[in-house]
């Protein structure tokens, strides 16, 4: 059996092309055979059909048409974030450019634990996380995987610039990331303040900042996964500084609202936070993963550092080396960096802007069809591009009911959540080129689905 050829060297983009025809093929017959934003049928049928596809995992010998199988597969039984019906998570349809860089950077395989696995790709991170974070008014940042690793990040900054340990403060509707974080940190209990409009409350807030003792963390949220809501935190950022309390603002769906003039006075207060989470596979239209946290302080990166002799030996890093085991908790890493780099650049804060710009519209566009509608209740004007609706008078179980019956029959991916003690449908517009039929036509789909 002849060496399989490698993807990058002198023979790889020869050995590349046909394969890349094959792939792209495959997800065009898979998406052809899906016939919709998302597999019929329900996981179970989805299982059968990817079982069957696979086959054995590890046969003895090899198969040569595994690649074309396979992907079509995946495509067959996916669920399409570029499908207008296809609207329940921030869940974003990649733009090409992005995904073409992403490929790149697969087929270079820098690892960036060590500057000679990735001397370009080292320089390349530096530059553009120190802008990105300028941009929303902070001095550097690090590359992550997403809020998740960024929002551990931020709690473990803020414990060890308190010597040790730090409560968070958050709202009742912050992300889960957040009181899991404190939890694998070995934090006290965070102290949850109401938000009983979706957003943290100013005066809870405040009374509760009043009545704790000892380092504290606020967390508040800009674009929340719920509803798409904005805390208020020029608010917030003045209590923490009336207080003394550490600052950080998850920022995962909503940071990308800096890229827009007409949306990014909502973000008024970022620049105030100690730390901030950016997710551009949200609001930046980057395949997964593609996060950022963006620190204020710098220096407070170094309680990162470690040392590893086979990666920053003393006498290299003194030589001029740059020492990258301080910029993650990850060792190897890829370079996530490149696609961001190519879509900045490519699009422009303009090019950015006006993505950001047609999916709030269609959310608004979205919403007024509700109100408009006698059967269904809007839960309130969209801050960002997520819709909070619901039947009029239907029960919850209705609700989920009619989501779930969506998703089995393949149709339509609407998400759901609970607010105001009660369960709403929710769509997410993250693909700037939904049109006003694909809005009408989900709205019609949700009130066939409707019992009468």
């Amino acid at each position: 059996m002849s060496t399989p050829p490698l993807a990058s060297g002198p023979e790889g983009p020869g050995a590349l092309r046909p394969l890349l025809d094959t792939v792209l093929d495959a997800l065009a017959s898979g998406g052809r055979a899906r016939g919709g934003p998302l597999p019929a049928g329900g996981p179970k049928a989805v299982a059968a059909r990817i079982a069957d596809a696979l086959g054995d995992v590890l046969p003895d010998d090899g198969d040569p048409d595994a690649l074309r199988a396979l992907v079509h597969a995946l495509a067959e039984g996916a669920a399409d974030p570029a499908d207008p019906l296809c609207a329940a998570h921030l869940h974003c349809p990649p733009l090409a450019v992005a995904t073409a860089a992403d490929l790149a950077a697969s087929i270079l395989n820098p690892s960036l634990d060590s500057w000679d696995q990735a001397p370009a790709a080292s320089a390349l991170e530096a530059q553009v996380t120190h802008a990105l974070a300028h941009a929303i008014g902070l001095a550097d940042g690090l590359v992550t995987t997403g809020g998740t690793e960024s929002n551990q990040l931020a709690l473990l900054l803020a414990r060890e610039a308190h010597g040790g340990s730090v409560r968070l403060v958050c709202g009742a509707n912050a992300h889960h990331s957040l009181p899991r974080a404190a939890w694998l940190l070995g934090l006290p209990d965070p102290v949850v303040v109401p938000a009983p409009s979706g957003t943290l409350d100013p005066a809870a807030l405040d009374a509760a900042l009043t009545a704790l003792s000892g380092p504290l963390l606020v967390a508040a949220t800009a674009g929340t996964t719920d509803a798409g809501l904005v805390d208020p935190l020029p608010g917030i950022a003045g209590l923490c500084a009336a207080h003394g309390a550490r600052l950080h603002i998850d920022a995962a769906y909503g940071g990308g609202l800096a890229f827009s003039d007409h949306h990014r006075d909502k973000l008024t207060g970022l620049d105030a936070a100690h730390t901030v989470t950016l997710d551009l596979h949200k609001l930046g239209w980057q395949p997964v993963a593609a996060g950022l946290l963006a620190v204020a302080r710098p220096s407070e990166l170094a309680v990162l550092h470690q040392r590893a002799d086979y990666l920053n030996a003393g006498d290299d890093t003194e030589a001029g080396l740059p020492d990258l085991l301080g910029r993650s908790l990850r060792t190897t890493r890829r370079p996530d960096v490149l696609k961001i780099a190519v879509t900045l650049r490519t699009l422009g804060r303009t090019g950015l802007g006006a993505l950001v710009d047609a999916v709030c519209a269609h959310a608004r566009e979205f919403a007024a069809l509700v109100q408009g509608h006698p059967g269904f209740e809007l839960y309130d004007r969209p801050v960002i591009s997520t819709v909070l609706f619901r039947p009029v008078d239907a029960a919850d179980d209705t609700v989920a009911a009619v989501r779930r019956g969506l998703l089995h029959e393949g149709r339509a991916v609407l998400g759901r959540a609970r607010l105001d003690g009660r369960l709403w449908l929710k769509a997410t517009f993250l693909n700037p080129h939904t049109r006003p039929d694909d809005l009408a036509q989900l709205l019609k789909l949700v009130e066939g689905t409707t019992p009468r």
